[in-house]
């Protein structure tokens, strides 16, 4: 990889309700979005996408599990990570609420968009759309390609669990 490319990883992260957690790396931090369905290669789907706080740069291969004070365990995993091409400047497009990026993962490929709605009078929510271009896969969602495995370890969030 070289040094001025910029990367992204997909958590898919067993908390309090199981999701997928969207990092893309700008300006030494991860911009973030947790998307309760996960990505969908169907330019038809569109998925909320709901912007969290940045997260650090360590986040983009943090695989764990911790354990609340309720007793309950969470599960983190690298679903996918790779590097990503951003149409303009990532932190502009995000303030202006539209970000049109290109994504080179395990799993992932192609355009993708994430625009800013109004739902729930939220400025965090957004909807995640795949583009259409020849990585398109219409009638497929994305969750559902090797769902349960890390790109780094090829560990589960359920061995995770279990302590593994």
């Amino acid at each position: 990889m070289a040094d001025d490319q910029l990367r992204f990883v997909v958590n898919l992260h067993h908390a309090t309700t199981p999701h997928f957690d969207l990092r893309l790396e700008a300006e030494g931090v991860l911009l973030s979005w947790a998307v309760p369905k996960g990505p969908s290669l169907d330019p038809t789907v569109r998925r909320l996408a709901v912007q969290v706080d940045d997260h650090e740069l360590d986040q983009l291969t943090y695989e764990g599990r911790s354990v609340t004070d309720s007793g309950r365990v969470h599960t983190k995993i690298v679903w996918d990570t790779g590097t990503y091409t951003p149409a303009e400047p990532p932190r502009a497009a995000v303030d202006r609420g539209h970000l049109r990026f290109e994504l080179s993962g395990h799993k992932l490929a192609g355009g993708f968009a994430l625009t800013r709605t109004r739902l729930g009078d939220s400025d965090r929510s957004w909807i995640l759309i795949k583009l259409t271009d020849e990585h398109a896969e219409p009638d497929r969602a994305a969750s559902g390609v090797d769902r349960d495995r890390s790109v780094l370890t090829g560990v589960t969030n359920d061995e995770l669990a279990a302590g593994g």
